[in-house]
């Protein structure tokens, strides 16, 4: 498959890839159409998707399942006046019919828009009038029906509401019941014309770590951009079973559990549970004998506080992580445990993976590896000049003649937003790394959560890294709190592992921040520290450091 859309496809080293890294474009790309049912013509047995859920339901399907699937579902939307360049936003969890109709929407050339299932009245009602959605398609959940409803009077642009439920449960007023209609209207027939490369096929809603969430627009060949992360960051060839953790609402889901994994012809892994355990997860893993898994960091560092020597995971190939950085203590236990080497890599939603390591590479524990060869990365400093190996700076992507395959296309509907990260050849990620003399980049954070103390300046990662060698610490967050004398000073807010819940007090403070001064230079060392039973996130699982900042604004102002 991949050798019709790369000039070469296999590589053994760093020089190799960056070297002779090609891709074929062909004219009207469409992932739907030119890899899925590829397959299903090439190997119509072969096993797509497996999914299984905290039930003991499971679902095996073949790429001929899948595109006579998508095939009826397809029809099924255009019965119901959705069509090319309709926005449709999908809220379904990790459901089934998820995959389906994502390639059923790609076939007719609507907009899809992935929405978490986690959004209230409020945020339905920005997402339908700021993207002028045409359809929701959701699951029967109470939660998310009852937000959807009542969101419906300020939604003027939304014509159809589809739910997916289960036989025989009444279905709410106002939808239409996906499960007994999609299979009643006639067969499919392909549109005489579904797309151009630059149409925009995908849209997602930033996960607001800060402000109002921006549409992240992505054009068709953002698909093809992610034919990279599947089969040379993930690894993956036919035969590889691969488990991304990923609610299907966040851009690691195509990351991880769709674009990438088929163009590889691997079978997606889908474990769709209520409540992450990772005794469950690594249950799972055992039982379907998982070769490839990628999650965030924040799962691992849960899988290896258990026992893993009571699974069984010989299956297990290749782990990559993704998401946050990944602390080199986290990195150290996964391989003592299991034998296996992460590998690294990071992206944006607005990108696909922009650094990586690769299998050719030997990774460095706690390094995001290096630059992908389909962009060409920068390390630049706050005048705009580039850095020197050692010194920290904002990533960029330097942008030549054409837009990098993967790239997102801009904000949409917003040309300001778009022109601060986009300018003068440049897209600034607004995030800070160091380059090392192998060229690998370490993650220092994102500029605004970098802390001014002292005239130093800290990265929180450092830090966090730093804490977490520390057998208490099972999660923290670092952040600066403003003080008068040092103008910040370094504030851990830290979960516990359950062991050391009832040592937390002013001891086990000084034992972390001694730990911390040994670990890394002493003047990084939290002056305040907090306990907490969990840290606030993004429903992509990234820490929201700046609600803990906005918290602690509110208790000094509160203390006034």
């Amino acid at each position: 498959m991949i050798e019709r859309f790369l000039k070469q496809t296999s590589f053994t080293s760093v020089e190799d890839y960056n070297k002779n890294l090609e891709f074929i474009i062909p004219e009207n790309f469409n992932f739907a159409y030119d890899v899925m049912d590829a397959w299903a013509e090439e190997k119509p047995d072969g096993l797509a998707l497996l999914w299984t859920n905290d039930q003991g339901e499971e679902i095996r399907a073949t790429f001929k399942e899948l595109k006579e699937q998508s095939d009826q579902a397809a029809a099924y939307l255009q019965s119901l006046g959705i069509g090319k360049n309709d926005p449709v936003m999908l809220i379904l969890k990790r459901r089934y019919e998820w995959w389906v109709v994502m390639l059923a929407l790609c076939k007719i050339g609507a907009i899809v828009i992935p929405a978490t299932h986690m959004l209230t009245k409020k945020d339905i009602i920005y997402r339908n009038n700021r993207a002028s959605v045409k359809a929701i398609i959701c699951v029967d959940d109470a939660y998310v029906v009852s937000q959807i409803q009542a969101a419906r009077a300020d939604s003027p642009t939304v014509k159809q509401y589809i739910t997916i439920t289960d036989h025989g449960k009444p279905i709410p007023e106002g939808f239409h019941d996906y499960q007994s209609e999609w299979q009643k209207v006639p067969p499919f027939a392909k549109p005489a014309f579904v797309n151009e490369n630059d149409d925009t096929m995908l849209m997602y809603f930033t996960s607001g770590t800060s402000g109002e969430p921006k549409m992240v627009a992505h054009d068709y060949l953002y698909a093809m951009g992610h034919l990279t992360t599947g089969v040379f960051w993930h690894n993956l060839h036919p035969g590889s079973l691969h488990l991304t953790v990923a609610d299907t609402g966040w851009g690691k889901a195509v990351w991880g559990k769709f674009y990438g994994q088929w163009f590889a012809g691997a079978t997606v892994f889908v474990f769709d549970h209520e409540k992450f355990n990772a005794d469950t997860l690594l249950r799972q893993m055992e039982k379907y004998k998982v070769t490839s898994f990628c999650a965030p960091p924040t799962i691992y560092r849960f899988m290896i506080r258990e026992d893993l020597s009571k699974y069984d995971l010989s299956s297990l190939e290749y782990c990559c992580t993704a998401g946050e950085a990944l602390n080199p203590a986290v990195y150290e236990k996964f391989y003592e445990k299991t034998g296996i080497k992460m590998m690294e890599g990071f992206g944006q939603t607005e990108t696909t993976m922009t650094l990586g390591t690769f299998p050719w590479m030997e990774p460095k524990p706690g390094s995001m590896g290096i630059p992908n060869a389909q962009y060409d990365i920068d390390l630049l400093r706050a005048d705009g000049t580039p850095c020197e190996d050692g010194e920290k700076g904002e990533i960029v992507v330097r942008i030549g003649d054409r837009k990098p395959i993967g790239l997102f296309k801009g904000y949409y509907r917003d040309e300001e937003k778009t022109r601060e990260a986009w300018h003068d050849g440049l897209y600034h990620t607004g995030d800070m790394a160091w380059r090392d003399e192998d060229g690998y980049y370490w993650f220092e954070g994102r500029i605004d959560d970098v802390i001014k103390s002292s005239g130093y300046r800290i990265g929180p990662f450092e830090v966090e890294s730093a804490l977490m060698t520390h057998p208490a610490v099972v999660e923290c967050a670092i952040t600066g709190v403003p003080d008068d004398i040092r103008g910040m000073v370094v504030k851990a807010t830290v979960v516990l592992g359950k062991e050391w819940k009832d040592k937390a007090g002013d001891a086990l403070v000084k034992e972390l921040q001694q730990h911390v001064k040994k670990v890394t230079a002493p003047y990084k060392y939290p002056r305040i520290v907090e306990f907490v039973d969990e840290l606030p996130k993004t429903i992509s699982g990234k820490i929201r450091r700046v609600e803990i900042r906005n918290n602690d604004k509110v208790k000094v102002n509160s203390e006034k």
